[in-house]
């Protein structure tokens, strides 16, 4: 496949989130080999590529977004080789893989950090995080009012031989000391790290806090500390800084190298300008943009988020991305209203992800239309509930183990009964095996508009916006059209012939909370 048109451009990958997609060796948590036994679902599916979450060595603080050794594979998830064999599998079934990496900060049970405390203020240790002396009487107070993404502050002060010392940068939780990526050995050792999995047939990496790594220089404080209000702002100086732009052109030259790989940056910038910069020929190959996952159940709002997106990327010719759900966010079954109201919306908003054109992520379970988990307070394992003093339940509930089979938890998901979170019982009618039978199914939707999508949404399509009523969103997207009522009352069905429906669409009528594709 030529540069003009990457394998990666037009695909639909599926995000494997490895702890809940399936578990091969009895032990409650999803694993390699359970990605590796169920290939020939995703092939059915008819996705291109798997996204899989972080699988490397970690202590599982953050689920793995805490790493302890990047290239080594977690004995919880497998092995090298397992890794390899999976690799090899799904590229004989025609499916990428690409992984999770994580630049910004490392585990502190890295053995770089364990270095780093062990020794003095101002060693070649410490110059790989940011260590910093206090504010304040005896260095008592944080060196700036910087808070941590998880809740509280983002310094934590180390013990030295002479009592309370420095205190150390984590825009996550305290396990997870930040990198100082203006040293050049923490770029010398994230390109090992490329290079390792890249020669092992790996297709790509999603990079985790792509708008991180760079820091605002002297670490000034932020202009507010509450972080519901630093949604919006891009004056944040924690993140988004020139700098990062200089460190993303050192990770596409080692890319280039590996012409067929795919970057794919997670990033949180809300400024279109700002966001396209991440996307220059010279940086990312592919960023994440959140306007559509972000977006209400609202005719209005849903074509915004989509020519939000479009025009952030024009500027620089790059490719956009679409997704509705990943393993940070509800369940867009939960965010559209829950119940059938929820499935309903979320069905239809499936149709409207896969006719656009571009790189289309779906993460798994939202194939199945399952909803967000009311999990009681003592199964909660997200660090967000403990730093946020109990107040932010945090991403359990989208993390949920998949139900394959049979009419009771683990539903197939594992030969144990107790899981790694626990699965409802509800999930019964849910399940692969369930819907599998089902015409009506919402996999089954999913199965037929990825087929469908092939073969009408093409590397060069656009949209172009059709005449609608008020609460209907309506497209052309290569051969295809397609048409969301988001409003409260049936609308006659455009002209063409209808080829798929997210709910039954007879007599010429597109109902409520429902989309249809023609051509």
């Amino acid at each position: 496949m030529g540069a003009e048109n990457p394998w990666w451009a037009n695909s639909v990958f599926y995000q494997a989130y490895p702890r809940s997609f399936a578990d091969s060796n009895g032990d409650g948590v999803g694993d390699l080999d359970g990605v590796i036994a169920h290939l020939d679902y995703l092939r059915a599916l008819g996705v291109d590529a798997i996204w899989l979450n972080p699988v490397t060595v970690s202590p599982m603080a953050d689920h793995g977004y805490d790493v302890a050794d990047p290239r080594d594979i977690d004995p919880l998830f497998g092995d090298l080789a397992t890794l390899e064999r999976l690799v090899a599998a799904a590229h004989e079934r025609g499916i990428r893989l690409t992984m999770d990496l994580v630049p910004n900060h490392t585990s502190s049970a890295h053995p770089w950090f364990v270095e780093a405390l062990a020794s003095a203020p101002g060693s070649p240790a410490r110059a790989r995080y940011i260590f910093r002396d206090g504010r304040g009487p005896n260095g008592q107070l944080p060196p700036n009012n910087w808070v941590s993404v998880f809740g509280g502050p983002a310094w934590t002060r180390v013990s030295g031989p002479d009592g309370p010392g420095q205190w150390y940068l984590h825009l996550f939780d305290t396990t997870q000391p930040d990198l100082n990526w203006d040293n050049p050995e923490v770029m010398g050792d994230f390109e090992e790290t490329l290079r390792f999995w890249l020669d092992r047939g790996v297709d790509g990496f999603r990079i985790d806090v792509s708008h991180g790594m760079a820091k605002a220089p002297g670490l000034p404080d932020m202009p507010v500390t509450d972080v519901k209000l630093l949604a919006h702002r891009d004056d944040d100086p924690r993140f988004n800084q020139p700098g990062v732009h200089r460190i993303h052109r050192a990770i596409r030259a080692v890319f280039d190298d590996y012409p067929d790989a795919v970057s794919i940056g997670e990033v949180w910038v809300h400024d279109n300008a700002l966001f396209a910069e991440y996307l220059r020929p010279d940086e990312l190959h592919l960023a994440f943009n959140f306007r559509l996952l972000q977006s209400e159940f609202d005719a209005d709002g849903i074509r915004d988020a989509i020519e939000n997106s479009l025009a952030a990327v024009a500027s620089v010719k790059a490719t956009p991305t679409w997704a509705l759900e990943n393993h940070d966010v509800e369940r867009s079954v939960t965010r559209y209203g829950g119940g059938a109201t929820g499935l309903a919306r979320a069905r239809a908003m499936a149709m409207v992800l896969l006719a656009l054109p571009g790189a289309v992520f779906v993460y798994n379970g939202q194939e199945l239309g399952l909803p967000g988990v009311e999990l009681p307070d003592e199964a909660l394992q997200d660090p967000v509930w403990e730093r946020s003093g109990h107040t932010e339940r945090g991403r359990d509930g989208c993390r949920v183990p998949l139900p394959w089979s049979g009419d009771a938890p683990p539903f197939g998901f594992s030969e144990r009964s107790e899981t790694w979170l626990p699965m409802p019982p509800q999930w019964a009618p849910l399940t692969v095996e369930r819907q599998l039978s089902d015409t009506g199914s919402t996999l089954a939707l999913y199965r037929r508009a990825v087929e469908l999508r092939r073969e009408h949404v093409g590397f060069d399509s656009r949209v172009e916006w059709l005449p609608a009523p008020d609460g209907v969103v309506m497209f052309r997207c290569g051969g295809l059209v397609c048409a969301l009522n988001a409003g409260d009352e049936p609308v006659a069905r455009p002209e063409g012939q209808l080829i798929l429906a997210s709910a039954p669409a007879a007599d010429g009528v597109l109902p409520p909370d429902t989309a249809a594709w023609l051509v």
